[in-house]
């Protein structure tokens, strides 16, 4: 595969580098690699429909019950997800609008045919 040559033709101004800050940048690849994991990514999608107790994220993804609160621990400690304490039970649900834009623009670009 070749690439083409720069044709000489005036560029647009390139953006000011560094758009965020090299901390922010670490914190966001941080949070990619922790949804990343196709177990973790799936944990998200269910969440994404409503809030669920560590319970029902067992019983819906036949995984035991330490492997879901490892996935949970890994997702909360990158802020993708929250934790809600009600008695006994600690519900999970995504940690804000955000996550959720997030996980339908890769889902759908991931569903794309093409190139």
């Amino acid at each position: 595969m070749t690439i083409p040559a720069c044709t000489g033709e005036p560029h647009p101004p390139l953006p000011e580098r560094p758009l965020v800050s090299g901390d922010v940048r670490e914190r966001a690849a941080r949070m990619l690699a922790a949804a990343g994991d196709p177990a973790r990514l799936a944990i998200l999608e269910l969440l994404a429909e409503r809030e669920l107790c560590v319970t029902d994220l067992v019983a819906m993804t036949g995984d035991a019950m330490p492997t879901v609160s490892h996935r949970l621990r890994v997702l909360r400690a990158e802020r993708l997800v929250r934790a809600r304490r009600e008695r006994k039970h600690v519900f999970y649900a995504l940690a804000d609008a955000h996550v959720l834009d997030l996980l339908r623009t890769i889902l759908h670009h991931a569903a794309e045919r093409g190139r």
